[in-house]
């Protein structure tokens, strides 16, 4: 090889080709409830940033991805009530055999941070419900009829 030549590049990363088993087990694996990061370390996985290169390119592909992606946020949804459920661990104090205040912390932490990952990813779905309340006297009626006079003046005061 001479100076001018430049050696041949080994492939960097991971293969990036689409193939439908592999997208096959992502789509599963994310309505399980698994992150897409996750599930691209795993091996034989392809890199998160080529499973979106794939979403661009596979029409059908993006779609079922993101019905699972509905799907894992349910599942997720159901892991915070198993993490609910769990008994929590007991510890032996001086006192005695008490529950572990330390476990049930983490615990509550673990369900609290899955349950606003949700209100953020799904807001109509898993957030909190937002109503607005209206107290006056201006019915619907009287609001349109209002809102049509200042049209009508805004249109009579243009110099158009």
């Amino acid at each position: 090889m001479t100076k001018t030549e430049k050696p041949a590049k080994a492939p960097r990363g991971r293969a990036s080709t689409y193939r439908e088993e592999v997208a096959d087990q992502i789509v599963w694996r994310l309505a399980e409830g698994e992150t897409l990061r996750d599930i691209c370390r795993s091996e034989g996985m392809p890199a998160w940033r080529t499973v979106y290169d794939w979403l661009d390119a596979h029409p059908e592909f993006a779609a079922r991805f993101a019905r699972a992606r509905d799907l894992g946020c349910d599942a997720i949804a159901e892991q915070t009530l198993e993490i609910l459920d769990e008994k929590p661990e007991r510890t032996l104090t001086e006192q005695g055999d008490k529950i572990d205040p330390g476990f049930v912390q983490w615990q509550k932490n673990r369900a609290e941070q899955r349950l606003k990952l949700l209100a953020k990813w799904h807001p109509k779905k898993y957030g909190d419900k937002q109503q607005i309340e209206h107290s006056g006297s201006l019915s619907i009626a009287d609001a349109l009829r209002e809102a049509k006079l200042r049209r009508q003046q805004g249109e009579g005061t243009d110099a158009g």
